[in-house]
């Protein structure tokens, strides 16, 4: 994920907006670090969304074997 210095940086420059607005430079840095924060949140999330396997998609063995792997123990 993208470091939380940057993450300041876009509150930052977000409040900033809202307050008095930004230069040029300051829209262009905003916007570079909003696609870059959204470049790698779109990432993470494609990469969560890959992980995930639908139980009702799973032959029987394959289901046996879930439910062993997964089993919570009480």
């Amino acid at each position: 994920m993208i470091g939380k210095e940057k993450i300041d940086r876009i509150n930052e420059l977000a409040k900033k907006h809202k307050e008095e607005g930004l230069t040029d430079e300051e829209h262009k840095e905003r916007e570079s670090l909003r696609q870059e924060y959204l470049s790698k949140f779109r990432e993470n999330f494609k990469g969560h969304l890959d992980r995930i396997k639908f139980v009702e998609d799973m032959s029987e063995e394959e289901l046996k074997e879930y439910n062993k792997k997964h089993k919570k123990k009480i």
